[in-house]
């Protein structure tokens, strides 16, 4: 369980879900109706509490330890979350997890049982641990929107702090942004392969449980309009869908019968899967038992091109025209681009959506640009690994427009006062937003709202690009970062 989802869970309550018959069913959505209990789970006989300050690599703790006793800790300095590279062949990524990130951030504190955890496993010192107790992020954050497409050495994300608070966020930030931003980015590329038929995750059981939520919310923000998981539709109030595998229609003695319970359950206006036996016999029966006004159907197998053609010329002879077609099986960006001229409503997308659709992270770094020397200035620093070398100093990032199409990413670093003084290029859009400031959280990034925001700010993000960001073939990103040292 990760500890962003709980913290959202204990935030922002129930919110409003669709039910099977389409109807929406308001539950409880005061926040102090959802109690601590919720941070805990059962292992064996002990209960376990996530927090999202052990969502970290050892060495933060270290690292914070030496630098308290040895006195820089304290230094002010800015951390840069950036990528060297999209993934092979992709034109452009997303920027994704930027609100589960701040429900994190808001609850990233020790409790005594953390601490204690530290102590007794001698991670960091005694003097460590009573700076710990008081922890909370005075600092601030400012990056891309969650939505916004990026690029290479775009400065994605920017934190300044102390370098102590600053260092315990590394793992926390990476590991939410690499994997959100991958499943959006094969959702927005999906969501583009569509063409404006809707896609809907159902990639819950595919990847690890939580990872699952993350994916799903993720999803959204690349443009899909559902889940098929629950938790994550009550987390941020998604619509949910599902009706039935083909268990349900084993289970029974015929598929009339199942398909009979299913109307009398959910109504007429359910989805009845139809590949379990015969296709052909299986929407006749559909019919048959709902009448022409069945919602629709859905097909999980075979050749889904064709058997759509074929079902929906047998559903419009049957005189239900206005039934819709669902297809799901191990979809993936190629094979809806494929069935873009089939009569197919919408898509249901699991394994290709949970893991990037083989692109599962986005290889982001986080590392220091700038630090305060030994004099109270701020001074740009950057590593000179062969194949890792960073660029110096804190970023500007702006996009720049011809004919109403982004041309070039424009990413200015260099010293406080080189970048005051900077102007940027007539038409040039700033990219950068703040968060976090001062350490108080811009709520409008979280909860339901901040999604849909994302999700609406991504579409038009990519109407922006070059149409070539929207091809399916392998090429380089669609606008080139031009990196300007000041």
């Amino acid at each position: 369980m990760t500890s962003a989802h709980i913290c959202a869970l204990i935030r922002l309550g129930w919110g409003t879900t669709t039910s099977a018959r389409g109807e929406s069913t308001a539950a409880p959505a005061n926040r102090e109706e959802i109690t601590q209990e919720k941070r805990t789970a059962n292992t064996g006989d002990t209960m376990v509490v996530y927090d999202p300050s052990l969502m970290t690599d050892m060495y933060e703790y270290t690292m914070l330890d030496a630098t308290l006793q040895d006195g820089t800790a304290n230094r002010p300095c800015v951390f840069e979350v950036f990528t060297r590279h999209l993934p092979e062949g992709r034109r452009y990524g997303v920027v994704a997890g930027i609100g589960r990130l701040l429900d994190a951030l808001e609850d990233f504190h020790l409790d005594d049982a953390d601490l204690k955890f530290l102590s007794d496993r001698h991670i960091v010192s005694r003097g460590t641990v009573k700076w710990l107790e008081n922890y909370h992020f005075t600092g601030s954050i400012r990056g891309y929107r969650e939505g916004e497409v990026y690029f290479p050495n775009s400065p994605i994300l920017q934190v300044r702090g102390s370098f102590g608070e600053c260092t315990l966020l590394e793992t926390l930030i990476l590991s939410i942004l690499n994997y959100d931003s991958a499943v959006a980015a094969a959702a927005s590329r999906m969501v583009t392969a569509a063409k404006n038929r809707p896609c809907m995750d159902m990639g819950g059981r595919r990847t690890n449980e939580w990872a699952a939520v993350a994916a799903a919310r993720a999803s959204i923000v690349g443009g899909f309009k559902g889940t098929a998981n629950l938790l994550a539709a009550k987390l941020y109030d998604l619509p949910a869908i599902g009706t039935a595998a083909h268990c349900f229609t084993l289970v029974h003695d015929s598929e009339r019968q199942a398909f009979e319970s299913q109307i009398a359950a959910l109504g007429t206006n359910t989805t009845l899967l139809v590949d379990t036996y015969n296709i052909e016999e299986a929407v006749k029966t559909a019919v048959e038992v709902a009448g022409p006004n069945l919602g629709g159907v859905r097909i999980d197998s075979g050749d889904l091109a064709a058997l759509a053609q074929r079902v929906r010329n047998q559903l419009d002879a049957l005189g239900a025209t206005n039934t819709k077609i669902t297809v799901t099986n191990d979809l993936d960006e190629y094979a809806i681009a494929s069935l873009q001229t089939a009569p197919v409503d919408s898509y249901g997308v699991g394994t290709q959506l949970v893991t990037g659709s083989g692109a599962p992270t986005c290889a982001m770094v986080y590392k220091l640009t700038e630090r305060a020397n030994n004099a109270g200035h701020m001074e740009p620093v950057a590593k000179k690994s062969v194949d890792k070398a960073t660029a110096p100093g804190a970023k500007l990032a702006f996009r720049s427009y011809e004919y109403s199409l982004a041309d070039c990413e424009h990413v200015i670093s260099g010293s406080e006062s080189a970048l005051e003084n900077f102007v940027p290029g007539e038409g040039w859009e700033d990219l950068l937003t703040d968060f976090v400031v001062n350490g108080t959280v811009d709520p409008q990034f979280q909860g339901h709202d901040g999604l849909m925001a994302a999700q609406d700010y991504h579409a038009k993000a990519l109407a922006k690009l070059p149409i070539t960001a929207q091809s399916l073939m392998r090429g380089e990103p669609v606008i080139p970062t031009k990196l300007e040292v000041l």
